[in-house]
């Protein structure tokens, strides 16, 4: 580590340590929570003043990490993470006491546009790396004290829990019986989140009327697009740390209600799939979710992409069921058609590139899916899908030997005997035929590309 480093380090690590002596100097003093709110889910988290907690150096240091090890661009004032922690070393004493105060202002977010995959764009809010900062320190605080009061059936950035499980969930429920599925497609959630509602429902956990400011603030705080600053009067912009456990708090009514109606669902964010024994049934329940979703949360739901369906007709989270009295987890058809979208994209002829390469971001990518996607109960759609990316490089390496002569000098420096190499270097028949063929095979073998670092897809192990 160089002097400057260490230097920036040390200021830092000094600016923190005045928080907390700061703290521990406030005249008001810190109580134990109260029993009663222990057991009470709905009531405030604490008594105590959460914002001083927010601010501690240890949950400071933590919440520095994270948001280094996040990455990420820079928000509308430019700042990159490296420079964060240099920043805070010189400014953290005055950023605390309007924290402490209560008049800290966060800075509107920058808009930041991705396609979906399905088509369309999502659209991001990113904060400055200081308002992501305080974000993540809020969140630390908040989640230890939330998360135990969630519902067990919610499955969405939460720790511990991922969206495996939630499939795993899914699939119980159909395996006991429940073989019709209620599929809510929440229209723009993130975007449309009322503020006065989601503040009400914070407002029961938290009595610091600091950090209720606060959280306020970074939801009205605007957002950068054009270059002009615009009014956020509704949503959670998505890309801050503190918007998933918002977008929880603001569900967590409707776990509750479909909890007292004595249903079987799993909800992921705003996906959210409720499982019974018959379509009437699902009918009354679509019905009745959606006028409480309407009515007492404000949301919309998308009746377009809603419906009452037999689990193999739909898909949650990327995933499908079979038919089986005893259900397997399928991949669903569109990701599958990303898939391959995605594998024609990197092997793509014209890009210009060597073997070695494409291979190498193929590997990337199938490493990453097979992350997510093995945990599928298909192994002979692996064994296919492994076959067809194999080809798609030998199709790949086929085109690029362009003709004839090049074509049989290269399959009999691989092995391939003159006779078989002379009859396929001449084949009239196009690239992706002729990459299917023993000779091609013969010469490019799954060794071959395996040598070059390409993983095997395989099923993983259960969620």
């Amino acid at each position: 580590m160089s002097g400057k480093r260490q230097q920036t380090q040390r200021q830092l690590e000094l600016s923190f340590e005045v928080g907390r002596a700061a703290t521990a100097a406030d005249p008001a003093p810190r109580r134990a929570e109260p029993p009663a709110a222990k057991r009470e889910a709905e009531g405030p988290a604490s008594i105590e003043p959460l914002m001083e907690e927010v601010c501690e150096r240890e949950n400071l240091k933590k919440a520095l990490k994270q948001v280094k090890s996040n990455g990420g661009g820079p928000g509308v004032d430019r700042m990159t993470v490296e420079k964060l922690p240099g920043h805070l070393a010189k400014h953290w004493p005055a950023i605390r006491e309007r924290l402490f105060a209560g008049t800290y202002e966060p800075q509107p977010v920058k808009r930041v546009e991705i396609p979906k995959p399905g088509g369309g764009v999502r659209k991001l809010g990113i904060p400055t790396v200081l308002d992501r900062f305080i974000q993540q320190a809020v969140l630390q605080v908040l989640q230890k004290r939330w998360d135990r009061t969630f519902s067990e059936h919610s499955y969405g950035f939460r720790p511990g829990r991922s969206a495996h499980q939630a499939v795993l969930a899914a699939q119980q429920h159909i395996a006991a019986g429940h073989r019709f599925v209620v599929d809510l497609d929440l229209e723009k959630f993130f975007d449309r989140v009322n503020h006065d509602i989601l503040m009400s429902r914070v407002a029961r956990r938290i009595a610091d009327k600091r950090l209720l400011g606060l959280i306020r603030g970074f939801l009205t705080a605007g957002v950068l697009e054009n270059g002009l600053v615009g009014p956020t009067d509704e949503g959670t912009p998505q890309g801050g740390p503190l918007s998933p456990l918002l977008s929880n708090i603001m569900l967590d009514d409707l776990d509750r209600e479909l909890a007292r109606r004595g249903l079987r669902f799993a909800r992921y964010a705003d996906d959210c799939n409720i499982y019974v024994r018959s379509r009437r049934a699902g009918e009354r329940v679509k019905k009745g979710i959606t006028d409480f979703l309407t009515k007492t949360l404000k949301l919309k739901v998308n009746e377009e992409k809603s419906a009452v369906a037999r689990p193999w007709e739909r898909k949650f989270l990327g995933f499908t069921f079979s038919m089986d009295p005893a259900p397997k987890r399928r991949i669903a058809p569109k990701a599958l058609d990303r898939f391959k979208d995605r594998i024609r994209e990197i092997t793509r002829r014209t890009r210009g590139i060597g073997i070695e390469r494409m291979v190498q971001e193929t590997a990337t990518f199938l490493r990453g899916w097979n992350g997510y996607f093995g945990h599928c109960e298909t192994p002979t759609l692996l064994r296919d899908l492994n076959s067809w990316v194999r080809r798609r490089l030998r199709c790949f390496l086929w085109r690029q030997w362009k003709r004839g002569r090049r074509r049989f000098e290269e399959l009999r420096k691989r092995g391939v005997p003159p006779r078989n190499a002379a009859a396929v270097a001449g084949s009239p028949h196009g690239p992706w035929r002729i990459a299917a063929s023993p000779p091609v095979n013969q010469a490019l073998p799954d060794a071959y590309f395996a040598s070059l670092g390409l993983p095997t897809l395989a099923v993983r192990s259960a969620a």
